[in-house]
């Protein structure tokens, strides 16, 4: 189960502090039973990559992720043409949260999320985030990622 918060922000925000960046490119399998997509992360040099399969909507929802290789990143990754995002994605931990800050690098946007440990938790927004922090977005299908490939 996945449970998290999204938020819409108006820049990248300044200061970052112990980031750790990872560039993303990923793209969605066709079909509409789920959302199914695969992953590659650049982190530090290293490339991995994963296949996902996510159901439902909002806060909370069933995910299935695991690690697979390249050759089967390349075999599907043909099959996402036109459904695809790429993004840098900047981790940041702050106390017992995680937060990633997406800034995609094929269009003018910039998104946080933070994955929490139960759907009723509202997260206090860090100092160093609040003032990029438009509003919340969770569940808004103009910012699911499934969506803006298409």
């Amino acid at each position: 189960m996945e449970i998290e918060r999204k938020y819409l922000l108006d820049a990248l925000p300044e200061v970052l502090p112990g980031a750790r960046v990872k560039e993303i490119a990923q793209g969605y399998l066709p079909g509409t039973r789920l959302v199914e997509r695969v992953r590659r992360v650049r982190d530090e040099g290293e490339e991995r990559y994963f296949r996902t399969i996510k159901v439902g909507s909002g806060v909370a929802r069933t995910e299935v992720e695991e690690e697979c290789g390249a050759l089967t990143f390349e075999a599907l990754w043909p099959l996402t043409e036109g459904r695809r995002v790429t993004k840098r994605r900047h981790v940041v931990s702050d106390g017992a949260l995680q937060w990633e800050i997406d800034e995609f690098t094929d269009r003018d946007l910039v998104l946080a999320e933070v994955e929490l440990p139960s759907a009723e938790v509202v997260p206090d927004l860090p100092s160093w985030l609040a003032p990029a922090v438009v509003r919340e977005v969770t569940g808004e299908a103009a910012y699911v990622n499934a969506n803006l490939a298409g």
